[in-house]
């Protein structure tokens, strides 16, 4: 696995597609919470198949990256930083930033601090203002039992790491996230819960490029009321309702097809 240093630790990552010639047409990828890359692997492929440089990366505590046990290393400005850092080691000076949850509010940092180098951006499900009492009352809890149910989590994700691989890539996902660290993850957990969810709405206001926003309904951790005042304060956007998370991770579907037609477009102009 692919690996840069970034402030003193190793973060994993990796690429589908093209990463050689003029249209190269890299899109950087991010995951969710406590998720790691390989739950994108089905939509990077499918990317890659219509043309485009598809970068993915496991966040400073998430997946094959280093896992400090301290939420100083934990933030959304920090996790932005983490990705422009692999967008200098791979000497990427434009992208088309993306992804899911933690991922689609990275993006938007991301477009806050260096709009030069984004080309258009791809929000999925983002937790915002209408979402933070929700996201709250979930995280909280699971940060304390995280920290302090620590040995018996740890023993049961040691239990839960020993189930055979079993057919798809979704089985191994949930395998990973029932069986993650609960020291790092209480850490990840916490430094989100005291930073700054996403820039505000008035800095959101000036990011001014093309954007695609998916949400979908019947989720109280991602309301489809952020993502359509999302794509109201972004001047590009375009927004598409999905019908739940799922339907852009299994064939066939027409989500994976907007976001290729949407990049598409992007590169085109």
């Amino acid at each position: 696995m692919p690996r840069f240093s970034y402030d003193g630790f190793s973060i994993a990552y990796e690429q589908r597609g093209r990463q050689q010639g003029a249209r190269q047409r890299p899109f950087l990828l991010m995951h969710g919470l406590l998720f790691s890359r390989t739950h994108n692997h089905y939509l990077a492929d499918v990317l890659a198949e219509r043309g485009n440089r598809v970068i993915l990366m496991d966040f400073l505590g998430h997946g094959e990256s280093d896992q400090p046990e301290h939420s100083r290393y934990y933030n959304m400005e920090l996790f932005a930083r983490q990705a422009v850092g692999l967008m200098d080691h791979l000497d990427v000076s434009e992208a088309v930033i993306g992804g899911t949850s933690l991922g689609a509010n990275v993006t938007l940092e991301i477009t806050a601090h260096v709009p030069e180098r984004v080309r258009g951006i791809f929000i999925e499900m983002p937790v915002l203002e209408r979402a933070i009492i929700v996201a709250a009352s979930i995280f909280v809890p699971l940060t304390v039992a995280y920290a302090e149910a620590a040995p018996l989590m740890r023993w049961f994700g040691r239990h839960i790491a020993r189930i055979p691989n079993l057919p798809g890539i979704y089985p191994d996902i949930l395998r990973e996230l029932l069986s993650r660290d609960p020291a790092p993850s209480a850490a990840v957990l916490h430094g989100i819960l005291t930073g700054r969810i996403a820039p505000h709405p008035s800095d959101r206001e000036k990011m001014d490029v093309p954007a695609l926003v998916i949400g979908h309904r019947r989720d109280i951790l991602h309301p489809l009321s952020d993502a359509e005042a999302l794509a109201r304060e972004l001047p590009q956007a375009r927004l598409v309702e999905a019908r739940n998370f799922f339907e852009m991770r299994f064939p066939p579907n027409h989500l994976s097809d907007a976001l290729a037609d949407f990049l598409d477009e992007v590169w085109s102009t």
